[in-house]
């Protein structure tokens, strides 16, 4: 009992649906999009922080052997917070873009229907897609044909969402319309940082270190992996080199911002990509 009470598919759901309550309280002029957008980042930096703690856990454990040492935790996290947590955030998703365009007043949004839908699915494509490879692709893999090998490098994918909670940050602060402040421009660079070394250096990293155990040198190593494996790592990657250089044109235009101050309006508070 206690074991379903803290899966995934409860607690997300639970904590999202609690902080769109409490928010409220604490913050009464904030629009519901205001509400829902904070719940959703929360909720995101709370499974951002566990899936990090899981694989730092599993990397320092499996190190010696990166191909056959085990972590109970591999499979574990998986099954009873990745695959929840990827599932309740496509809604969650879905619900902050909805109130978004709602309180902007356009017309399609007075209730949910398919054309919402569609309309969420065509602005986020990138993110959908995203987390139904995660759901089709990763939890198969993961769980049947790994052949109960490799937890060092499920570890290390764990470590990429690292860079969630200072992501999740910059939006609350611009929220609480603190972008101007010191706090904002050091949660920037920790974003830039955190998600290059944990998104994008981190996958030739994983290579470095196959190629270590078998010996075989770091430009020779995708020659020597099967090529769904080079193809998954790709498509894993690609994203993720596209949105460190948005972040990177954001962050960019946020610097010549701070230096001519009068030559452009104030980030808006409902601000809704998503660089993750």
């Amino acid at each position: 009992m206690l074991q379903v009470l803290a899966c995934g598919a409860v607690v997300f759901p639970g904590l999202f649906l609690a902080f769109r309550r409490l928010l409220p309280c604490v913050f009464r002029h904030w629009s519901d999009a205001d509400v829902v957008l904070v719940s959703e980042r929360v909720v995101s930096s709370i499974h951002a922080i566990m899936a990090t703690t899981a694989g730092v856990i599993i990397v320092a454990s499996c190190r010696d052997n990166v191909i056959y040492d085990r972590h109970w935790l591999a499979p574990s996290f998986v099954i009873w917070y990745g695959v929840p947590y990827m599932a309740y955030d496509l809604f969650a998703m879905y619900l902050s873009h909805y109130h978004r365009f709602r309180v902007k007043g356009h017309e399609d949004y007075k209730q949910h229907s398919l054309k919402t839908v569609n309309s969420f699915v065509r602005r986020e494509f990138l993110l959908v897609l995203h987390h139904i490879a995660l759901l089709t692709i990763l939890l198969p893999v993961t769980l049947f044909f790994r052949q109960d090998q490799g937890d060092f490098f499920i570890g290390c994918l764990f470590l990429t969402e690292l860079s969630t909670p200072f992501v999740s940050l910059g939006k609350i602060l611009i929220q609480l319309a603190l972008q101007n402040c010191w706090l904002h421009k050091a949660n920037g660079g920790m974003v830039l940082f955190t998600f290059f070394m944990c998104r994008i250096a981190l996958f030739p990293y994983m290579y470095w270190m196959y190629g270590r155990h078998y010996g075989v040198p770091l430009y020779s190593v995708p020659f020597h992996l099967p090529l769904s494996t080079n193809v998954g790592n790709f498509c894993i990657l690609a994203p993720q080199v596209y949105w460190f250089v948005l972040l990177c044109r954001k962050g960019y235009r946020l610097y010549k911002r701070s230096r001519c101050p009068e030559a452009s309006p104030a980030v808006t508070v409902t601000d809704n990509s998503k660089d993750n």
